[in-house]
């Protein structure tokens, strides 16, 4: 069940939200100002955020940078009744994943939800064994052999978007677009690397893998 977490001060628009979001399965939590919300969003384990701009104690934009700063990579939905193109790009800029306005219909909402928690890999089940390795993607931590092993945000994002998506093939494109999000700067060379990387961590032979499989030429396989 995925779990959202709702910072919104209009105790209206708290209850039609979730309300709506427990109706599809969700598990929805909830902060009405932003110092409590920064807080809950950093201290919780959460799959998604959905967060106003406009709150009392602290704004949605200065709570959203706060979060990336922190490191917390949770995608992040800001509703605003604000509508200028200016506002939505500083949003983004302080790494908002998507922008929704005010008034909104309940439907966009469901499918702007759905399609940030697909691209960003967090339909992993929250705890996951394979190996010798234990995941708990809520903590974003890994152990291996009941060691603690180190993963940086990126590798494990990437780690989650092969644990969702085990046992069929994963095209690099696929990998860039839904965990780089098209970063011109990455590479098809940059994703290998990543996955050198977790090899290291995760293979008990890294260079014969029997976890992570290239396909040559197209790209990877996860086999637990």
């Amino acid at each position: 069940m995925p779990r959202v977490l709702l910072i919104e001060d209009e105790p209206g628009l708290v209850m039609t939200v979730t309300d709506l979001l427990t109706g599809e399965g969700y598990e929805v939590d909830s902060a009405t100002d932003g110092e409590a919300g920064a807080r809950r969003a950093m201290s919780g384990d959460f799959d998604l955020i959905v967060l106003d701009w406009m709150l009392p104690c602290k704004s949605g934009a200065e709570v959203c940078a706060e979060l990336r700063r922190s490191g917390t990579n949770v995608p992040v939905l800001m509703l605003t009744a604000r509508s200028q193109v200016a506002d939505r790009v500083t949003g983004l800029k302080l790494g908002a994943d998507d922008y929704m306005g005010k008034p909104f219909d309940p439907a966009e909402l469901l499918a702007r939800i759905e399609a940030l928690l697909r691209r960003s890999g967090n339909r992993a089940p929250r705890n996951f064994t394979f190996g010798e390795i234990e995941i708990d993607f809520g903590r974003a931590e890994v152990y291996r052999a009941g060691k603690r092993v180190s993963l940086a945000a990126r590798e494990l994002e990437l780690l989650r978007y092969l644990v969702a998506h085990r046992a069929r093939m994963i095209t690099r494109e696929e990998i860039l677009l839904n965990v780089w999000n098209y970063n011109p700067d990455v590479s098809s060379r940059t994703i290998d690397v990543h996955v050198a990387w977790l090899r290291q961590k995760l293979e008990i032979t890294p260079q014969t893998p029997t976890h992570i499989i290239t396909v040559r030429g197209k790209g990877y396989r996860f086999h637990p």
